[in-house]
């Protein structure tokens, strides 16, 4: 499956349009992984507990999307757009939404 942020893939003509897919990951966050953050907050430098939260929801996320187009009969998704947010009550879950449109592609 080829996923793609532009509307067109180079070397590749689109056939066939089948519409608007996208795939969603919410992840909670933990007391624990909220308190080590809130220290690396205070002291500087990444958070790496978020940050694999965050990698994980990407790839559920791109894994989702990537089914619902193939369900269409699809073997493309072209104009990816991903969205990252806070959501829950004091921002306690990261959300990762993935929105594109399934094509069908030939190569040239």
């Amino acid at each position: 499956m080829i996923v793609s942020t532009t509307p067109t893939l180079e070397g590749h003509k689109i056939e066939a349009y089948y519409g608007i897919v996208v795939g969603e990951a919410i992840m909670g966050a933990n007391v624990f992984k909220d308190l080590f953050a809130s220290i690396r907050d205070i002291v500087g430098g990444r958070s790496g507990t978020y940050e694999e939260e965050l990698t994980t929801a990407r790839k559920l996320a791109f894994t989702e999307l990537e089914h619902e187009a193939r369900s269409m009969g699809a073997n493309a998704v072209v104009g990816i757009d991903l969205d990252y947010q806070v959501i829950g009550d004091k921002g306690s879950m990261l959300m990762v939404s993935i929105s594109g449109t399934a094509v069908k592609t030939i190569p040239l």
